[in-house]
This record gives structure tokens, sequence and C-alpha cells, in this order.
């Protein structure tokens, strides 16, 4: 993963700090991601599922906030409101650069403020967020025991964290004006909701309330037994997949000179494991792994599993067509494949093919038979070659 400085004035003329993560290739698509309140964009998190997301094709812009990390500027002087306009206005240096953002990752207190932000953003197609409040005035819980010094003397110091910050009363009333129902129902993005059942500081039930407020498309994923702050490397590795994974479908198509009938490009995800994302030139894409003794992390199909799943599928589908064809009352199909390797350079596949409808026997007989012209057996059984060329990374 490369990474650059990028700083921009905010709404109020305040430098802000962040810092542009790219893919090892072109960008396939940008994300502008929001951290957590009072956190930034070098915090554990942040910085993993930026990571996560360039290592899957995906440039990231993660900045700091008004008088947080390295921006400029007083954190007592931040809102709700103010941390929405410094969104619009991160995507508006992004578009000068023509990297416009197309999706929108919010971690925490940055969730909300990334659906509040979507609308105000035209190039914005999708919007993730993770263990996001579903009302931005659920942070005032985190310092409730200064809630009646804040409105009866303007301001007061509270303890986030281990860190000292002055909240003011002004940053209250923001964001007891801001609430998210009517921004969810007109959203008019994907939405991912991404939540860890076992936070403690935001519930689960802030995860409800907003898958059920939005319309579709949308999605929700559990985060299983990660904490609110996605500590553990796993964790936030695993968001950032999710969310590429996720995302594909609503980002631009991914540039590539690949014909839409035979190519694929496959990325590593990293250096450390063998993690790689599967990209086929019609904007879909896979995860490919090993098993976890072997080094891998088991998150995606082996190689020898994605080839029997190329049979497999071509199999089914190549009976599905005959049969409508022909106007046969056949059923789903499955096939399972599974395959021995006899030595280092002969492998057998083994094809079990289960059909279902009220099929005669001679129509089940046909259909067995027509499976082996499946153009991928045809490929596998044919004479292959394979040639290697070298791609400049320029």
């Amino acid at each position: 993963m490369r990474s650059e400085e990028f700083s921009f004035d905010g709404a109020n003329g305040v430098r802000l700090a962040g810092r542009l993560d790219l893919p090892p290739g072109e960008p396939r698509a940008t994300a502008l991601f929001a951290h957590c309140f009072t956190c930034s964009k070098d915090f554990v998190a942040s910085r993993r599922i930026a990571k996560g997301l360039a290592d899957n094709g995906i440039a990231v812009l993660r900045f700091d906030f008004t008088g947080l990390g390295h921006s400029s500027g007083e954190f007592a002087n931040e809102t709700f409101s103010s941390n929405v306009d410094d969104l619009v206005a991160a995507a508006s240096a992004l578009r000068e650069r023509g990297m416009a953002p197309a999706l929108l990752v919010g971690h925490s207190l940055g969730g909300a403020a990334v659906i509040a932000a979507a609308s105000q953003i035209a190039e914005v197609k999708a919007v993730a967020t993770i263990n996001a409040p579903a009302d931005p005035a659920h942070v005032v819980h985190q310092f409730a025991d200064r809630h009646d010094e804040i409105e009866r003397n303007g301001e007061a110091e509270v303890s986030l964290a281990g860190r000292t910050f002055t909240i003011r009363k002004s940053f209250l009333d923001d964001i007891a004006a801001n609430t998210l129902d009517d921004r969810l129902a007109n959203l008019q993005r994907a939405l991912l909701v991404l939540h860890a059942p076992r936070d403690t500081t935001v519930g689960i039930e802030n995860a409800s309330h907003l898958f059920a407020g939005a319309k579709h498309p949308k999605s929700f994923v559990t985060l299983d037994d990660a904490d609110h702050l996605l500590t553990k490397p796993a964790d936030a590795e695993y968001a950032a997949i999710i969310i590429a994974a996720w995302a594909v479908r609503y980002l631009p198509p991914l540039a590539t000179t690949l014909s839409p009938e035979s190519g694929v490009r496959v990325s590593e995800a990293g250096t450390s494991g063998f993690l790689n994302t599967v990209s086929a030139s019609r904007n879909r894409s896979i995860l490919a792994d090993e098993p976890i003794p072997l080094g891998g992390t088991d998150k995606g199909l082996t190689p020898f599993e994605l080839v029997g799943a190329g049979l497999g599928a071509c199999t089914t589908m190549t009976m599905r067509m005959y049969a409508k064809r022909k106007g046969w009352p056949a059923g789903t199909a499955t096939t399972h494949v599974t395959w021995k390797q006899e030595d280092r350079y002969n492998t057998t596949f083994y094809r079990d093919i289960t059909l279902s409808g009220d099929l005669t026997d001679e129509q089940h007989a046909r259909l067995i038979e027509i499976a082996d012209r499946c153009p991928v057996h045809r490929m596998l059984e044919g004479t292959i070659t394979v040639e290697t060329r070298t791609v400049s990374d320029d």
C-alpha cells in the first residue's frame, strides 16, 4: 500500500490533515473514511480499515477532524454539523484531484456523520457504517455526568479514553438538533451496517434501528465478538474485506482490457498471507485464500476450489440452457465437484450431479450426457497452454 499526505481546508477554513492510502495499481474507486468520536485518522482501526480497503483496490482518504490528531483548530469548536461539513469539504478536495469518493465509511459517530453527509456528495454510491449510533446524540452518554455542568456553564472538561476534552453547550445543542431518521429514509444510496453484538459503547439495537430505517438496497453484517473500537487486528481487517466485497456491486466498473467472457484479475490483499481478491471484468469479485494450516486465513476459496467451482457452475449452466431450449420441466440442479491428485501432473475431477423436476428417464440421461459438453469440462480435458507475460506496474 502506498500512502501520502493529503491536507485540505475544512468547511470553516481550518487546515485539516489527512492521508491518502492508495492500492498498488490503479484504484477502482475512492472511499472517504470518518473516524470515531475523539479518535483520529491514525487510530488503529482507521489505519487497518484503510489499509484493508486499499489492499482490495480502493483508495481511501482518512483525515483528522478539527482539533484532533494533526489538524488545526480547537476541538471545543467542533460539532456534529461541522464534522459533516468537513466530510463534504474532503470530498470536494478529492474531486479537484479527480478522485471524488464513491464510497463513504464511518466508524462510531463517524458512521452517523457519513449518513448525514451522503446526500451532499453527488458521486457517492454506497455508505458503510461500523458500530454507529442510530442517533448522534447517543455520544452524550459518554459524558452524561458533566451534562448539567455544560448546560449551566456553557462548557466543561470531560475525560474520554484517558484524555481531557472541552465540550461546549453548542455541541450539545447541535447534536440534539441532528437526527438520522429522515436522512436514512432519503439516503438513496446502498447502505451496509456492520455492528458488534457485544458492543458495550453503542448497543446492537442501534444497528437494528439503522437497518430498519433505511430503504433497499441495504445489508447487515455482524462483527461477532469484536469490541466497539475494533482493537483486535483481525476484526478491523475483516470489516475492510467485507466492505470491499460488498461495495463492488455499487462502485464504478474496474477499467480493464480483459474480455467480459474470460478475464479475471487476481490481486493480493497484502504481503503477510495468501488472501487475494479475484475481480471479474464485469464488476464482480470473490476471495481466494488458503486454509489456516497452510498459512492462510481461510477467508476465501482455495485455487483448487475455484477450479472446481468453475467446472460445477459450467456444468449446471450447460444443463439449464439445454433444458430451457427443449422446454423440459427440469427443477434445480446441484453439481458436487471433488478431485484427487493422482500425481504431480495429473488430477481427476469427480462430478456428482443431482437433478430435480418431473423428468423422464430419457430426459434425465440426456442432461447427464449434455453435462459432458460443458465448455469448462472440455477445456480441462483438452490441451491447455499457459503463457506468462510481465506487465509493468507503472
